[in-house]
């Protein structure tokens, strides 16, 4: 099934909870790297978006790849969107010995690559903007020959709260804007397709040697021409490296699945993403924002 067949029918509902394509399915590896992550994860006081947005892909990566997204700024997000499975709520306050923890378990790691991400702040001026240029600061103290890539929310579209993140110049700026123009509004919270593209455009703009990148989720009703014109959108503000997976519905309180795409589509999309000038597309049904990151190190640097 390739993209030139997009007439495919959706699954029905009944299809959609009881079987998932035979391309889903998702080998189980619990060996001790795996439950020497957790712990040392537990024993810090840490939180990784790999348990908390429950990624299909966290045997693989703490199992096998030993790498781990942390998220910072607590476990409760400020917004409530409809295809994420992270908590919601109001959050704790500020852990300013966070910043250090973090880095001292990329130490430990010995990683060479870390992804760093947070729950939405909108409860704090700054949308925790402060704490995450600190863990930024802190990582390349204890770390100074592993990269940095930050992953935040949209900081409630507050641009001087994106400049003291981007003053800590990570080494990539990591920033979703989950779906197509049109299905925005029902898939995510507070956040909007315009205010993203800016705030990934502002970024370029302060730093424009430290690459952006961003990531969609397809299987949410969107069509093959919203899912280009979003691929334009992104490369009009700058956008460097492109991530596309498949939405999972984490719970039945979230967006149904529409459709799954066989991974022939996602290679399609992969090479119509780099024909359009991305310099690095992951492009996969279990791929998330940031899978197999350490790998797209090279490409950021080949950035023009």
């Amino acid at each position: 099934m390739y993209i030139n067949e997009w007439s495919v029918k959706m699954m029905s509902t009944k299809e959609q909870h009881l079987r998932k394509p035979e391309w889903l399915k998702i080998k189980l590896n619990t060996n001790e790297h795996y439950t020497g992550l957790k712990k040392m994860m537990r024993e810090k006081q840490l939180h990784t978006v790999c348990e908390e947005a429950r990624c299909p892909n966290i045997h693989e990566c703490w199992a096998v790849r030993r790498t781990a997204t942390f998220m910072i700024l607590g476990d409760v997000c400020t917004r409530a969107c409809r295809f994420c499975a992270v908590k919601t709520g109001l959050p704790t306050e500020l852990d300013w010995q966070e910043p250090e923890r973090v880095a001292e378990s990329v130490r430990l790691m010995n990683l060479k690559h870390v992804v760093v991400t947070a729950v939405a702040r909108d409860d704090l001026k700054d949308g925790g903007a402060a704490v995450f240029a600190e863990t930024v600061r802190a990582i390349r103290r204890k770390n100074p020959l592993t990269t940095i890539e930050v992953l935040p929310s949209d900081m409630g579209g507050i641009y001087d709260n994106l400049k003291t993140l981007m003053d800590a110049r990570p080494d990539i700026l990591n920033h979703n804007i989950e779906t197509v123009r049109r299905l925005t509004p029902r898939v995510r919270a507070r956040a909007t397709y315009e205010r993203s593209l800016e705030f990934l455009r502002r970024a370029k703009e302060m730093q424009p040697d430290i690459p952006t990148k961003s990531s969609l989720m397809v299987g949410l009703g969107e069509t093959k021409e919203e899912i280009l014109e979003a691929m334009d959108d992104l490369r009009a503000v700058g956008v460097n490296i492109l991530t596309i997976g498949q939405y999972l519905q984490p719970t039945k309180k979230h967006l149904k699945v529409e459709k799954y795409y066989h991974p022939h589509e996602f290679v399609e999309l992969k090479e119509i993403a780099l024909a359009k000038g991305f310099s690095h597309c992951e492009s996969g049904p279990l791929v998330r924002s940031s899978y197999h990151a350490d790998e797209q190190v090279q490409s950021a640097k080949a950035v023009e």
